[in-house]
This record gives structure tokens, sequence and C-alpha cells, in this order.
């Protein structure tokens, strides 16, 4: 294709000169994928676990329940599984009437009106999530990117890493604050 100007700078995507055929050649290669793994448990495609946060921690599909939980649970490697099936089982220890849902690619938990924390497998770690954590009492050490300014969790790298009395004590806490999704309470 050439531009309209003189006829010989050629283009690429919506309409913008480059200055040379090889420049052109390289922009308009697509990237290679990585490889990726199909998961019975999930039924979509689950890539290698993201470092950080960074939008979503898996392409898991969204949905409320039990099950899709379990199923994200399960489509994790070792020891990322263990430590959220720990997670998993001192929630429902811990609250009364609680909520699973799968949202934004990792596994969301609520009582009530909306969802108060997260567990996410992420590449040698799992990060648990409250979004209004800097209510919790002591406030959680890290402040994940790109869940807003009040969202406070830690990084479980072991089953070991886990201080279940803090733990459920944080999940209590978040549960009277209002939650992601629902009602103010």
């Amino acid at each position: 294709m050439t531009s309209p100007d003189n006829g010989t700078t050629p283009k690429v995507g919506a309409g913008r000169p480059v200055k040379d055929a090889v420049e052109a050649s390289t922009r308009t290669t697509p990237k290679a994928r990585k490889p990726t793994r199909q998961t019975a448990a999930q039924g979509n495609v689950l890539t290698t676990l993201p470092v950080a946060m960074t939008g979503r921690a898996s392409p898991a599909k969204a949905a409320v329940g039990d099950k899709p939980v379990f199923a994200y649970i399960s489509s994790l490697p070792q020891p990322q599984r263990s430590i959220a099936e720990r997670v998993d089982a001192l929630a429902a220890e811990t609250l009364p009437d609680l909520q699973r849902s799968v949202k934004w690619g990792m596994a969301w938990y609520g009582v009530g009106d909306g969802w108060c924390f997260s567990c996410g497998g992420f590449a040698g770690h799992v990060k648990l999530t409250f979004g209004r954590g800097t209510a919790l009492t002591p406030v959680p050490p890290v402040a994940p990117i790109g869940m807003g300014k009040d969202a406070r969790g830690v990084d479980l790298g072991s089953v070991e890493d886990l201080d279940e009395r803090q733990l459920a004590s944080w999940m209590k806490q978040a549960t009277a604050v209002p939650g992601f999704g629902g009602k103010k309470r």
C-alpha cells in the first residue's frame, strides 16, 4: 500500500507511514503465543501463572458458586493449589454463609452483599487480597498493583506461610465493611 503524499512511503496498520519495508514487515507480524494447556476443570486454556498482578490472574471464566471456585483452585499447579485449598477451607470454617465466585481470574469470597477478599495463584506464590484492606487491623502488608488504593493483602509462598489466626481475623473484619459489587452495609 502506498501513501497518497508521494506514492513511495509504505503504510502499516491504521494508515501509519513507516520508514522502510523491513520495519513494516516486523510490525505486521503477530506475536507468537506461549504454549497453552487445556484443563478439564476450567474448560478453557490456562497459560503459565503470571508473576505479578497485571489485570487478570488467569483466564478462568467468571462464574458464581462453589463449583467454579473449586475448579479454579484444582487447576492451579502445586504449591499454589495447596495454599489456595487451605485459604478456601479457612474461609469456610471462619465465615458462615460464605459465598464464592470466580471474577477477574481469581477466586472471590463474600458474605452478604459484596465480595470481600480474593485468592489468586501467581508464579511462586498465592496472593490473598482484601478489597478494603486499609480498614483492617493490623493492615495487611502488601499493596497489590491494580486492585485499588484501599486493597491490601499477603503473598503466600507455601502453606507454612499461613498465619491462620491472623487470616481468620482479617476475613471476619473484611465481612464487616462494604464489599465490591454489592450494596453498602
